[in-house]
């Protein structure tokens, strides 16, 4: 039977005739990336660099006599991150399937993480090794190992997804990658790097179509690790455990040890000071040392005491269009690689924002986990907007609807 024009496009496998689609107009064309994805992130970022300004403001003072140092820094990342970012957008990421620079990239950061303990940089003022110094250049290897994480992971699921309700190939080679890394975290310690890359991990395993009864077995032997150590930590060790035990008891009484609680306390104060609106922008009192990394872990924390229960629901609001649109976007992907890489970086957002602000609101631990686009650091800017990058570049190879 005829039909009237001629069948230009195909979208979840339906032909559409030019005449349909034109009067409709509801599909973007392929070949320009979505401008509301990249809208949101440009929002995020630039209120990200503004509140940032706002909390570092007076340990910058404190530290180096100059209230602007940090934001400074932070600025020079976010421009040539978001330079970064376009220029990314417009390589084709298929480029990204390819088992030398999928196992080439896990390989390097791998290697990378394995030097922490020994050359790498301290961290926050304590002996916590977590950086790495190559000449002016300084970066955390956790935060490239996220990204190759999710890249590796992306290429194993498109090679197999055919075969991944299998043990052989949709759990174990996830797990002989994850077993090492966890591995050289745990020395650092870097407790929250571990929690986010197992989260994951365990997501793009599920999405990617791994047998649940054979993630739900992995799972429990998992808790039962956990379960282990945390109970070794709190009863037989007075070694590395202790930190990790200590936040726990912390958590659970939070009022009751000034010491191992002060970060939350204080981060308690600047929420419940801000009100419903907020004491301004460049208002907070707990900024002036009496919050510990009110630029970084806690800078949501300033966020609510700055701009209130509205400044703070606005935040959550943009990271929930973010994470709402990019798994939009990945539903329209155009392969199972491209499907994948955006719900990865696309999680890992959501995961970090979501543990961040739990840990400000003493929903969970104290876990040392920064706010995506809004934290001090470089290393992890410079990622996000990377990997933010290659979603926009994915969002220009699929139609989708405006």
């Amino acid at each position: 039977m005829a039909t009237s024009g001629k069948p230009s496009a195909i979208s979840g496998g339906r032909m559409r005739t030019k005449k349909s689609e034109e009067k409709s107009g509801e599909k973007r064309k392929a070949g320009v990336m979505d401008l509301t994805f990249f809208v949101i992130v440009m929002l995020m970022l630039v209120l990200g660099i503004v509140m940032m300004f706002s909390a570092s403001y007076a340990i910058a003072i404190n530290e180096t006599g100059d209230g602007f140092s940090y934001f400074r820094r932070q600025l020079v990342y976010g421009i040539g991150g978001t330079v970064i970012m376009l220029i990314i957008s417009r390589i084709d990421y298929h480029v990204l399937k390819n088992s030398w620079i999928a196992y080439g990239l896990f390989g390097v950061s791998l290697f990378t993480l394995l030097l922490v303990p020994f050359i790498g940089t301290t961290y926050g003022g304590t002996n916590i090794r977590r950086g790495l110094s190559i000449g002016p250049i300084n970066f955390q290897p956790s935060e490239v190992m996220k990204a190759a994480i999710i890249i590796l992971f992306a290429y194993i699921i498109s090679v197999n997804y055919k075969r991944m309700n299998q043990f052989k190939y949709g759990i174990l080679p996830f797990g002989i990658i994850l077993v090492p890394v966890c591995g050289l975290l745990v020395l650092q310690p870097h407790y929250s790097c571990i929690i986010l890359i197992c989260c994951i991990g365990i997501v793009m395993m599920f999405v990617g179509g791994a047998s649940f009864k054979h993630m739900l077995l992995i799972g429990l032997g998992g808790l039962t690790v956990v379960a282990g150590y945390i109970y070794y930590s709190m009863f037989f060790s007075d070694g590395g455990g202790s930190t990790f035990t200590n936040r726990i008891q912390a958590w659970l009484d939070p009022f009751n040890s000034p010491i191992d609680t002060w970060q939350t306390q204080q981060s308690l104060i600047a929420i419940g000071s801000g009100g419903i609106f907020g004491l301004g922008i460049g208002n907070s009192r707990q900024k002036y040392l009496y919050l510990p990394e009110s630029h970084n872990d806690f800078i949501f924390s300033v966020i609510c005491e700055e701009l209130g229960f509205v400044g703070g629901m606005l935040v959550i609001l943009l990271f929930i269009s973010l994470i709402f649109r990019g798994f939009y976007i990945a539903s329209k992907a155009p392969d199972k690689f491209g499907m994948m890489l955006v719900v990865g970086f696309t999680f890992q957002i959501g995961i970090q924002a979501l543990f961040n602000i739990a840990v400000s609101t003493n929903a969970v631990p104290n876990t040392g986990i920064s706010l995506p686009f809004f934290s001090y650091g470089g290393s992890a800017l410079l990622m996000q907007l990377a990997e933010m990058g290659v979603i926009l570049n994915i969002s220009r190879q699929c139609t989708i609807e405006t």
